[in-house]
């Protein structure tokens, strides 16, 4: 959306600062031992309070409030009773609601326990390039620009970047115009360009060894095509003529 009124600021703060006090508190919950399902309901419960509806839930019917997703599964991971988190498990919550009319959405991985499988790194690695990738991020900078700095920063690191998810416009609904905020340079992509004052989701898929997503038999969950791990931030933020703001910054990534 662009954001014309002072109320739609206000609306586009609002429902920020929930999802990402919301994911905050999720991520500070989880612990070994504990199922997916039961971070879940803690995030629906903290939804509620705030008087927001799950986003996920709202618009697609998915079987869960939010998206936890564990090791192998990175994306759209459905919350389960049977998903058990042990120590250094990799996880992912994603955390998109609706408030009054609008949306936001942010999400993090992040390491259960000790650092067992070796993957501080790349979780590290996904946040760092998801903050440079915002700061450069104004009115009239090309969005394939912004895929071009994902993607080379993470081959930097020896990793890959999943070329079929990317970031997307958002406000009014979950998902808007622009749509595939791609993590790869994408050089057919000459035209399109940040516009001043518009709200995007902008999220990294910073991979071990994938570049493409396989979808699992449950019709949701999404792991790599060639296996691996995979990291994932993001952040929704208000686009400027200089540097754009971080509306969920209250997440702390």
């Amino acid at each position: 959306m662009i954001i014309r009124t002072e109320i739609e600021r206000q609306g586009m703060n609002a429902v920020s600062d929930v999802v990402g006090q919301t994911l905050k508190k999720m991520k500070a919950f989880a612990r070994i031992g504990m199922s997916t399902k039961e971070i879940d309901n803690y995030g629906r419960e903290i939804l509620e309070g705030f008087g927001a509806k799950s986003a996920p839930y709202e618009t697609y019917a998915f079987p869960g409030y939010s998206c936890i997703s564990v090791n192998h599964a990175f994306a759209h991971g459905v919350p389960s009773d049977r998903v058990i988190l042990k120590n250094g498990d990799i996880i992912n919550i994603d955390v998109s609601a609706e408030l009054n009319g609008f949306w936001s959405d942010n999400g993090c991985s992040f390491i259960i326990g000790e650092d067992i499988q070796g993957l501080q790194d790349l979780v590290d690695t996904s946040k760092k390039i998801l903050l440079e990738a915002i700061s450069k991020i104004s009115s009239g900078v090309r969005i394939a620009d912004i895929g071009k700095v994902m993607e080379s920063k993470a081959k930097k690191k020896g990793f890959t970047v999943i070329r079929d998810l990317g970031g997307h416009g958002i406000g009014r609904s979950l998902h808007e115009e622009p749509d595939a905020i791609m993590n790869y340079y994408d050089r057919y992509d000459t035209v399109r360009r940040f516009q001043k004052d518009s709200v995007v989701a902008i999220e990294t898929f910073i991979s071990t060894k994938s570049t493409r997503i396989k979808t699992e038999s449950d019709g949701w969950t999404f792991t790599g095509s060639r296996g691996g791990f995979v990291a994932q931030h993001e952040h929704t933020i208000l686009v400027t003529s200089s540097r754009p703001v971080i509306l969920t910054a209250s997440n702390e990534i």
